[in-house]
């Protein structure tokens, strides 16, 4: 059988594939980024989950995408952890961005990440190219979660948000100052944190152009990504330009206006990366 993992700092979408490509199951755990989660817990979140624990034997092909998978170092702590679970398992671990380009794409393009945090590579059809680090939450992952969720409580707290927004803020947020700094500067996942306050944008219950402040927020979100995520590749105009992620889902209507601007060429938008991982193997 041939497991398949996309892995996120929020959380890890798994599938199960069996030798003819039908799929199993699909399944999520908590986040798995080594960068930021202690191999301990990245056990204990796999071992939690009893669909992957009644598999641990029995997986022949394990491919894991992941955020904080890029340097050697990082990887080879998955790795190890990985291995020692599935101890039959041919292994494969690569970075986010890889299962971002298999997930939408097999032609030369530009691929960019718009979930917790954000990312973007050139695909050549053969090869993935990064000009540019990813360096997290506190230096870049412009138009990400994280970053919206900085946005709001600046707006917030230095009273840009109209009123009746943010008392449906206030209402729906511990909006104390001091438990603020406390999970910023004290406790585990800032980024995460941060992350956690889009959700009052980002939503089945409300559309993003919705509220004027909303789709302003985001529209300058997205031009501040254009501009240091997509127009950084010589060929930005001359490629189909993809997204994956739930901030570039919900966002869909901006990002095609933002791209009409910059006369750029919108590719396809997959919500759950594991979804068009699912379709590469099966292909």
């Amino acid at each position: 059988m041939i497991l398949i993992a996309d892995g996120g700092s929020t959380k890890c979408d798994w599938a199960l594939l069996d030798r003819s490509g039908q799929l199993v199951f699909k399944t999520t755990t908590k986040g798995v980024n080594p960068n930021i989660t202690t191999p301990e817990e990245i056990r204990e979140r796999i071992e939690s989950n009893e669909s992957l624990h009644n598999i641990f034997n029995s997986v022949g092909e394990l491919y894991f995408f992941g955020s904080g998978c890029g340097a050697p170092q990082s990887r080879n702590v998955l790795e190890k952890v990985l291995e020692s679970l599935f101890p039959y398992t041919h292994l494969e671990v690569k970075e986010d961005t890889v299962g971002a380009v298999r997930a939408v794409t097999s032609d030369a393009g530009i691929v960019c990440i718009l979930g917790t945090g954000s990312n973007s590579c050139y695909f050549d059809g053969e090869e993935i190219h990064h000009p540019i680090p990813s360096l997290g939450y506190v230096l870049m992952d412009e138009a990400g979660a994280n970053y919206f969720g900085k946005q709001l409580l600046n707006d917030y707290f230095y009273k840009r948000m109209p009123e009746h927004i943010a008392k449906e803020f206030s209402d729906n947020y511990n909006l104390i100052p001091d438990e603020i700094l406390i999970n910023l500067y004290k406790k585990p996942f800032p980024g995460i944190y941060l992350a956690g306050f889009s959700k009052f944008i980002f939503s089945e219950s409300r559309t993003v152009e919705s509220e004027p402040y909303f789709s302003e927020l985001i529209r300058k979100g997205i031009v501040y990504f254009i501009e240091n995520r997509i127009l950084t590749f010589q060929n930005a105009h001359q490629v189909p330009i993809h997204f994956v992620g739930s901030v570039a889902y919900f966002s869909e209507p901006i990002i095609k206006n933002c791209f009409k601007e910059f006369g750029l060429q919108l590719g396809n938008i997959v919500r759950y990366p594991i979804d068009g991982l699912i379709e590469y193997y099966q292909n």
